[in-house]
């Protein structure tokens, strides 16, 4: 299997690689830059499949970068896969986001999300994935198998953005809220083992990917302080007044609300995942110093 990731040092391509040789498997992985127009030049028709994790994310959003959201995450993408599909590329796998339903979460109160969610995303990465997405349904075909995938938070070795905030803050703090809430996450390696079935399979249509059980904040800040040999003490007052005011502040919603995927909108038709504890995962994404760039 020959595989064209987009983006030379995102996250999800280069963790993706790494999993295909520990898995030894015999796939030849290449990597291509789309920051300019050099792609256009590019062969694709030696790829039997595509996976496009370019994008746009981690930056605040401005008026003046909204044109960028669109430029990169939408139009950039169906100009992918159009000449992907020009050249006959079998499969193509594109990173989309839960962010497409615009739903952060609030404390105490479940919020559950199914395929049959209204999607009303309300950033700039949001709304342009959902436009990306309705585009390449417009591509699809028997010949170019088209796969989205809306994923929730990423978390794995060297991983940035949310995850690496919170792994700090986990490393840092003495103290921490006791609240206990869900949130669907993805392990990294369990995402990749996604995306190798779908293109094993030349899957298509869209697919809500999430671990095989929910994460409780809490529970992760107390694991990652765990690996580093460190004690957090849970606060039952602080967690007392979050729940009472925290659902006024975003930062607040977004940490401890409850939002996850509907376990039976997740089901892959012949995949499972590999047998890896929760703890497991956070041990494996804790091995190092937290680096890395999408």
């Amino acid at each position: 299997m020959k595989v064209l990731i987009t983006g030379e040092n995102s996250y999800a391509g280069t963790q993706f690689a790494k999993r295909i040789s520990e898995l030894n498997m015999n796939w030849d992985i290449n990597y291509i830059s789309v920051r300019n127009n050099a792609w256009k030049e590019k062969d694709f028709s030696i790829y039997d499949a595509i996976y496009h994790v370019a994008a746009i994310v981690h930056q605040k959003e401005k008026v003046e970068n909204e044109e960028l959201y669109y430029k990169v995450n939408r139009d950039l993408t169906y100009e992918l896969a159009g000449k992907a599909k020009s050249e006959g590329v079998e499969s193509f796998v594109f990173l989309s986001t839960m962010a497409v339903y615009g739903l952060i979460g609030k404390i105490g109160e479940d919020t559950v999300i199914s395929k049959s969610t209204k999607q009303l995303p309300t950033s700039y990465y949001g709304k342009s994935k959902l436009e990306a997405e309705e585009l390449l349904n417009g591509l699809q075909s028997s010949e170019f198998k088209i796969s989205i995938l809306r994923i929730p938070i990423i978390y794995g070795p060297d991983c940035p953005g949310n995850y690496r905030a919170l792994s700090k803050l986990a490393r840092k703090t003495p103290v921490f809220p006791k609240i206990n809430n869900r949130r669907s996450m993805i392990f990294v390696d369990h995402l990749s083992d996604v995306v190798i079935h779908l293109i094993n399979i030349k899957s298509s249509g869209m697919f809500l990917v999430k671990n095989p059980e929910d994460v409780d904040t809490l529970k992760m800040v107390n694991k990652i302080a765990e690996n580093h040999h460190k004690k957090v003490y849970n606060s039952t007052l602080l967690g007392s007044i979050i729940k009472v005011v925290g659902n006024k502040v975003m930062m607040t919603r977004k940490m401890f609300g409850n939002v996850v995927f509907d376990a039976s909108d997740c089901r892959i038709n012949g995949f499972k995942f590999n047998e890896l504890s929760f703890e497991e995962s956070i041990a494996l994404a804790e091995g190092k110093e937290q680096g890395g760039s999408y």
